[in-house]
């Protein structure tokens, strides 16, 4: 039910976030979701791609630091309250959130919520607990 994240770090210049996302498209790999945050000196660019190792080794090879993180993908109604529901689920268990980012999906009905937990696993299981959707990494890859 995990899903493997890129990051990829960036010095903070212009025309570097460029460069990733020519090499992703010269390699024929669709960019699924991201999330960009920086500093003054560099930045952390985070992907969820349609090909995982094609992307790593092509960014690799072309002298970027890439790393390799698990999150997780929740389906979540496209409503005022979907959010703050998970968090207070998540925040009675005592799991921490350390980054999230989302995406709505093209029907529109559900956006897609991605979750870095400071413990994935017990995450995993609350949300399960609560009858919300985990999305397999291979069905978001393809989404």
């Amino acid at each position: 039910m995990k899903v493997d994240q890129l990051s990829i770090f960036l010095e903070n210049r212009a025309g570097r976030l460029a460069e990733v996302t020519k090499i992703l498209d010269e390699s024929g790999v669709n960019i699924r979701a991201l999330s960009l945050a920086d500093t003054s000196d560099f930045g952390i660019l985070r992907l969820i791609v349609s090909d995982f190792e094609t992307a790593k080794t092509k960014l690799k090879e072309n002298g970027f630091t890439v790393g390799r993180t698990s999150v997780v993908a929740v389906e979540v109604s496209d409503k005022p309250g979907g959010l703050h529901n998970i968090l207070s689920m998540l925040q009675n268990e005592d799991i921490n959130v350390e980054y999230m980012y989302a995406f709505v999906q093209q029907s529109g009905n559900s956006a897609v919520l991605i979750f870095r937990f400071d413990r994935t696993d017990q995450g995993i299981e609350v949300l399960q607990k609560n009858g919300l959707t985990i999305i397999p990494g291979e069905k978001l890859y393809a989404l």
